[in-house]
């Protein structure tokens, strides 16, 4: 059964909630899901074992958390090439950290990533039913794209 991870760093906890609402739409569909700080992986080596990946980072001042990218150097040692992936980010004023990590994912590391782009919500959006079914179908998409290449 196929397995993905959804890693994320969190400053005032939405971008949390949208970790695990991404990972309730990918349980939805059947697979198999972790959720990690990335804080708590601190080598290439625990990257291995998962068919998929979601990244995400709140934006600060235009820009992702330096936490966010000392993790996509790490990642880029996990020859991540083929594998699908997807990312997120929350913001309040502009959401550039999202993109910029999908990019880095697609354009890097060569990953398949989900054909929706990166997922940007604003944190006053996060807890509505709106957030949460655009988190939940954004990890549906995720799964359901990494089911039909398997």
């Amino acid at each position: 059964m196929s397995k993905i991870l959804v890693a994320y760093i969190s400053r005032t906890g939405m971008t949390e909630k949208m970790a695990n609402f991404i990972a309730e739409g990918i349980r939805m569909t059947g697979l198999q899901t972790e959720i990690r700080k990335i804080a708590d992986i601190s080598s290439e080596s625990e990257l291995s074992g998962y068919d998929g990946f979601v990244f995400g980072c709140p934006t600060y001042h235009r820009d992702m958390t330096t936490g966010m990218k000392n993790f996509l150097f790490l990642a880029q040692k996990a020859n991540l090439t083929g594998k699908m992936g997807a990312a997120f980010c929350s913001y309040t004023h502009s959401g550039e950290s999202g993109p910029m990590i999908y990019d880095t994912m697609q354009h890097v590391y060569k990953m398949d990533m989900v054909d929706l782009g990166a997922l940007n919500l604003k944190e006053h959006i996060i807890d509505s039913p709106e957030g949460i079914k655009a988190c939940q179908d954004y990890g549906k998409a995720l799964a359901e794209k990494l089911t039909v290449v398997q």
